[in-house]
């Protein structure tokens, strides 16, 4: 089984039947003829209106200085409709990454520089937009806080397999109540401390790649200086804040990027431009 990370790897996406269930005015009688508009120009206008954000009321933005950077600065960011702008929520604040640092989670976001993709093992979190959709922790439910995403009570059985070969692959299941476990490899959510608050990344769902990675998110980091197995980590108790900020029905998603292509992205993808 893969050593306990302080920052790690995890989970999500397909919960189980086992599991938890992750936008007139007139006055004068002679107007300007209308502007034609043609289907080049129609065109133009979807493509500059239509972004991956779209839609998404609250967004968690990562930058970090490179690839092989460790360290990141994260931000908060919420709207009121689907492509308003964008209003930072407080001062950006330190995370960590993989102790890799980062690799794009698909081969088709690769940019014009040479860029790691995503593996299983590679200690990189994945670069890219995930939906954040799971709060977990070691409360049972009815203590827990209310959050404005599932919860999912981590149990002494609780697993996020890692395993390729699985069919559980990339899911955090209850090894109670499995029939027949065939993963050799797992992270034992309970015996983490750092899972003691977390969410889940969208990151290889629906279905999970075998070998793409898995048991990707949000969660304690065990200090500045720390790093993960291909989470993201911060704060206890700024992710406290996060997890009781976070809505379902707002969608929110987390953007991480190296500051190259971040300023590479930023406009085709609608994102906000963050203050020191």
């Amino acid at each position: 089984m893969k050593r306990a990370c302080p920052g790690t790897q995890p989970p999500r996406r397909r919960l189980l039947d086992f599991v938890i269930p992750l936008l007139l005015v007139s006055g004068c009688a002679t107007h300007p003829a209308p502007v034609p508009v043609t289907a080049a120009s129609a065109r133009a206008d979807v493509v500059r209106s239509v972004t991956p954000l779209d839609g998404v009321g609250q967004l968690v933005l990562v930058t970090t200085s490179g690839w092989n950077a460790t360290t990141a600065t994260l931000s908060r960011w919420e709207r009121d409709d689907r492509t308003g702008q964008w209003r930072q929520l407080g001062a950006p604040e330190a995370a960590v990454v993989g102790r890799a640092g980062l690799a794009w989670a698909n081969d088709s976001l690769v940019g014009p520089d040479v860029a790691p993709v995503k593996r299983e093992g590679d200690g990189r979190a994945p670069a890219g937009i995930f939906p954040l959709d799971t709060i977990f922790g070691f409360q049972a439910a009815d203590v827990a806080p209310r959050f404005g995403l599932p919860y999912l009570a981590l149990q002494p059985g609780s697993e996020c397999v890692d395993d390729p070969a699985s069919r559980h692959y990339n899911t955090i299941v209850d090894r109670s109540r499995v029939g027949a476990v065939d993963w050799a490899s797992s992270e034992r959510m309970r015996e983490i401390s750092q899972y003691r608050r977390g969410v889940t990344v969208g990151y290889n769902v629906t279905p999970p790649r075998a070998g793409r990675g898995s048991c990707i998110f949000l969660h304690i980091w065990a200090g500045p200086q720390s790093v993960t197995f291909g989470c993201t980590a911060f704060d206890a108790g700024s992710l406290e804040g996060l997890a009781q900020w976070l809505r379902r029905d707002r969608r929110p998603m987390l953007v991480q990027l190296t500051q190259r292509e971040f300023a590479r992205l930023q406009a085709a993808w609608g994102l906000p431009t963050p203050t020191s």
